[in-house]
């Protein structure tokens, strides 16, 4: 049975043709899919197709489990490489469309991480309060189901998981399959290293360098870079805990001088006591309020000031602000928004490092956050380093763990897989090589991650002054999809090209018609015995010959296009679009050596390869 909560969500957004027609069974797994040609049906779920994608969209459950076991799965775009990666949310409000708005800032943050991968991202819908066995079991169900999808998709912890998830799937399907994993596995444990919260802070240094070269700009005519940067830290959890940790051993003359959490903020402009900090947080999870009391009864309160409310903490002035908080929407314009804090409240900042995921492929969300910009940087002169140019260091730290590939001799032996007694004896008996892979990916991790997001911030603040109309949202955006449009340059046919049906030249022309109805498809091959392709069946041919009068039992060789314009499977994107424009043709067959392979189209490339984009790169 399809999980409550999915199927209230699902049968009104969906028609009932919808689930009867794609419902794919696994036994107990089931799974329905949808591409980039369902414009329709995934505008009913909130997900918008562009040229980036979605390339794949999944509901799926196990319909056997007590636990409601199910969720969505996003795999956006593959352009970089496959598969695509992004973590496992565990929330009770997921939705496809958030999972691919997350999706969509993983197909950025990939690219801006300069990752041969592309970008997904996977939710599961529970509920809050399950105990550890039944969040273990909720994982288990999930490793399963993700399987099917194992060429395209790798997983990742977010908010809900954690690195003792992704061993748990790993222990499921195969070390090779999850990232994240705990160093026992020869795993780069992002969550513990604290791999995204160190990105922010190379970022905050790399800008301090950057910066000065903005002063070009009106609106930074009168910049200062102090000595003692101060900074306010909205969500002090696993990347602003970190943030704060990072920032005291990199950037020691920096001073936090504000935090937040679920229990309010503080703020203290002579600076926080980050290791207490720190530890409480460890401890227990959340630290303003109990900290703060403490101090008062320790007469300790001094300049400390805290407040109940988290966002408030926006109010508060410093040199930059880090949002770390499972907040998208933290500042805007537009109070109706409910954004964490509005433009017209916001303390003074010179610069906005964000390490938390803000980005929405929405237009109307892409709108307001221009909006935004147009006030906090053109007219305020607060630089915003946007989130996937920002926040990669985990994908980063992770995606080692596939670019240094376990040795054949590390892999957990195929009848032990799901017996997690039996694997953590095996992983025991390779600890040491296990802890040398692992510290291995660990150091690979840290070079990949200081000059990725080195090279962001130099080339964001180029685009902002190659082009001074550009805000940071823009020149963020164009310098991941240049990324991707580059990578888009070197596909080919082979990478891009879709099914195409073939009939006899025999065939009637009533049956090719029925099967380019079937297919979907502008046309068919006509094929010898031997497979080789001798003409084309296309919608035209047939609508010339029904106006003609032409008998339905005509044999389609005497209706069909002789002379076909074809490609080899190793043409280049921009070779494809010259050939469909050269010829005025919307469709051709990849055709080797008189075989047919498949087809390209223009509708095709216009959806899969950013063939416009590229276009739009060379001019």
């Amino acid at each position: 049975m399809i999980p409550s909560r999915m199927n209230s969500y699902l049968r009104e957004r969906l028609p009932e043709s919808a689930w009867d027609k794609r419902l794919k069974r696994e036994g107990d797994l089931c799974f329905i899919e949808f591409d980039s040609t369902d414009v329709d049906q995934l505008a009913r779920l909130g997900i918008e197709v562009d040229a980036l994608g979605p390339h794949r969209v999944v509901c799926m459950w196990d319909s056997a489990s007590p636990l409601e076991i199910g969720g969505y799965l996003v795999v956006d775009n593959l352009a970089m490489g496959k598969p695509s990666m992004g973590g496992i949310r565990m929330l009770p409000e997921v939705t496809p469309a958030a999972i691919h708005n997350l999706a969509r800032g993983m197909t950025l943050k990939n690219a801006a991480a300069h990752l041969p991968y592309g970008g997904g991202k996977s939710g599961i819908v529970t509920e809050h309060g399950l105990s550890p066995e039944q969040h273990c079991e909720v994982i288990r169900g999930w490793a399963h189901l993700l399987y099917r999808y194992r060429d395209i998709y790798l997983p990742g912890p977010d908010v809900g998981t954690n690195d003792a998830d992704m061993k748990t799937i790993a222990i499921e399907n195969g070390i090779d399959h999850g990232l994240s994993k705990p160093a026992d596995m020869g795993g780069n444990r992002i969550d513990q290293l604290g791999a995204a919260a160190g990105g922010t802070v190379i970022c905050l240094q790399a800008l301090l360098e950057e910066m000065p070269r903005l002063r070009v700009l009106p609106q930074f005519d009168s910049l200062i870079i102090p000595g003692d940067v101060t900074v306010l830290i909205q969500g002090f959890g696993a990347v602003g805990a970190h943030a704060a940790r990072i920032l005291r051993d990199r950037l020691p003359e920096a001073k936090v001088i504000g935090v937040s959490d679920a229990e309010g903020y503080l703020y203290d402009p002579e600076g926080l006591p980050l290791d207490e900090l720190f530890q409480r947080w460890q401890k227990d999870g959340v630290v303003t309020r109990r900290f703060f009391l403490d101090q008062m009864s320790a007469g300790k309160v001094g300049t400390l000031k805290y407040s109940t409310e988290p966002n408030d903490l926006l109010r508060e002035s410093a040199f930059c602000l880090i949002p770390a908080a499972p907040i998208a929407n933290y500042l805007d314009i537009d109070a109706a928004s409910k954004p964490a804090m509005t433009v017209d409240r916001m303390g003074k900042w010179n610069l906005i490092v964000e390490g938390a995921n803000t980005y929405s492929p929405d237009p109307a969300r892409k709108a307001a956050r221009a909006r935004m910009e147009q006030v906090v940087f053109r007219q305020r002169g607060t630089l915003i380093a946007t989130d996937y140019l920002v926040n990669s260091g985990g994908v980063i730290f992770a995606a080692q763990e596939k670019l240094i590939k376990t040795p054949d001799e590390l892999r957990i032996p195929q009848e032990i897989l799901g017996n997690r007694g039996a694997v953590d004896g095996w992983l025991k008996s390779h600890a040491a090589e296990f802890a040398a892979l692992a510290e291995k990916r660990r150091l690979a991790g840290d070079k990949h991650r200081e000059d990725a997001l080195r090279r962001n911030m130099r080339e964001l603040v180029d685009v902002l002054l190659a082009d001074t109309d550009s805000l940071p949202c823009h020149a963020a955006e164009r310098i991941s999809v240049r990324r991707i449009a580059s990578k888009e340059s070197g596909r080919t046919a082979a990478d891009l090209m879709e099914s195409l049906p073939t009939i006899e030249a025999a065939c009637s022309l009533q049956k090719a018609a029925a099967k380019l109805v079937e297919a979907g498809s502008p046309m068919v091959a006509v094929v010898t015995a031997q497979a080789g392709i001798t003409g084309v069946l296309t919608e035209w041919d047939i609508t010339r010959a029904t106006a003609q009068g032409v008998p339905d039992s005509t044999p389609s060789a005497e209706v069909m296009t002789h002379d076909v314009i074809t490609c080899s499977p190793e043409a280049g994107i921009l070779e494809m679009v010259h050939l469909l424009e050269l010829h005025r043709i919307s469709a051709m067959p990849v055709v080797e050596n008189g075989a047919v392979l498949g087809m390209v189209s223009a509708d095709l490339l216009a959806r899969k390869s950013l063939a416009k984009l590229l276009q739009g790169q060379m001019e």
